[in-house]
């Protein structure tokens, strides 16, 4: 086993809301350590929309999801948060009284005073199609997300999908590509209003193709794609594609942190909204990961649950000392740790 090293507060996953929880923590006086089986911070805004952006974080208009991390990365960085990624928690052992210590599949165990899970969706993965022939072709010229949209430039491109995603980048890559098929099994859609008037307006114009259908099959070599397969009415035909983006949704799933013996309502931890603690005292879930009545899956709501966590969890920590709520404007923490 690696070494133990000591935690105030351990953070389950380095999305937006789990780095924003370092420096709710680091306002009350609590360092944190930050652990994700990602390889870097910012949850699914960095895996899979980098580029797409957020139009409802208070006081900025508009920013991405990579740009998002980055601020929330110099935001929390006073703070001196310390990052385990590609580690994926297993275990849950100990108490409050005693303090917790979390394994993980690579061996490495961090022990901790409170452990906050702020694991998102989960573990998530892009929901794929059953082809065959798909791993041959996987990110090579078949995608599930885009992370450079240059990579995309002067290319044959079909979009798979009916939704935001799909319909979002459709929007974004076809004045850049070669040509770019938007390939989805009914006429209706479930991404925004706008985005679909504006997708059809750019068919009428003849700016990208849209394609009734549901794929079949990828031709090609060596991981190289020459064309989509597709099926619609009994018919079946071919879409010349050098790249094909498959938006067919995420699966996600708590793993192992199910078996932490926390109060579970299908795949999410059930929390007490005074302070997003789940049923072991001294463990807290915040974000996507959490549910309760009038739950909403948003940044902003996580944001609002980290800081109600950050109070509830000093009294943990630091137990029978007074701890005074202080806004960041004149907080003796905060201004300390900018001096530095």
């Amino acid at each position: 086993m690696a070494a133990r090293p000591d935690s105030e507060a351990l953070i389950v996953g380095a999305g937006p809301v789990g780095l924003f929880s370092v420096f709710e923590l680091g306002m009350a006086g609590v360092a944190a350590r930050v652990a994700d089986i990602l390889p870097r911070a910012g949850g699914q805004c960095v895996e899979l929309y980098p580029d797409k952006p957020i139009y409802d974080i208070p006081a900025i208009p508009e920013i991405s999801g990579g740009a998002l991390a980055e601020r929330l990365l110099a935001q929390a960085a006073p703070f001196d948060p310390q990052f385990h990624f590609n580690e994926a928690a297993q275990t849950l052992s100990g108490d409050v009284e005693n303090g917790f210590v979390v394994g993980f599949a690579s061996g490495l165990e961090v022990a901790a005073k409170v452990v906050v899970v702020a694991a998102g969706g989960g573990l998530i993965a892009p929901k794929k199609p059953p082809l065959k022939e798909l791993p041959a072709f996987e990110d090579k010229s078949v995608f599930f997300a885009v992370r450079d949209p240059e990579l995309f430039n002067g290319q044959r491109i079909v979009v798979v999908g009916g939704g935001d995603s799909a319909l979002d980048w459709a929007i974004e890559l076809a004045p850049q590509a070669a040509s770019l098929t938007l390939l989805h099994r009914r006429e209706e859609f479930r991404a925004a209003a706008a985005s679909v008037a504006k997708m059809r307006a750019m068919v009428e114009a003849g700016a990208m193709d849209f394609r009734l259908g549901q794929i079949r099959g990828l031709k090609g070599e060596n991981g190289r794609l020459d064309a989509v397969v597709a099926a619609h009415g009994g018919e079946t035909f071919e879409i010349a594609a050098d790249a094909c983006l498959m938006f067919f949704g995420l699966a996600g799933r708590i793993g192992p942190i199910a078996d932490w013996g926390l109060k579970m309502k299908g795949p999410l931890i059930e929390v007490d909204t005074a302070a997003f603690e789940t049923s072991r005292p001294g463990v807290f879930a915040i974000g996507d990961v959490c549910t309760y009545p009038g739950k909403l899956k948003l940044i902003l709501s996580g944001f609002h649950e980290a800081a109600l966590m950050a109070r509830k969890a000093v009294r943990y920590v630091r137990p029978g000392e007074h701890h005074r709520f202080e806004h960041s404007t004149s907080s003796a923490i905060l201004h300390e740790k900018l001096r530095r």
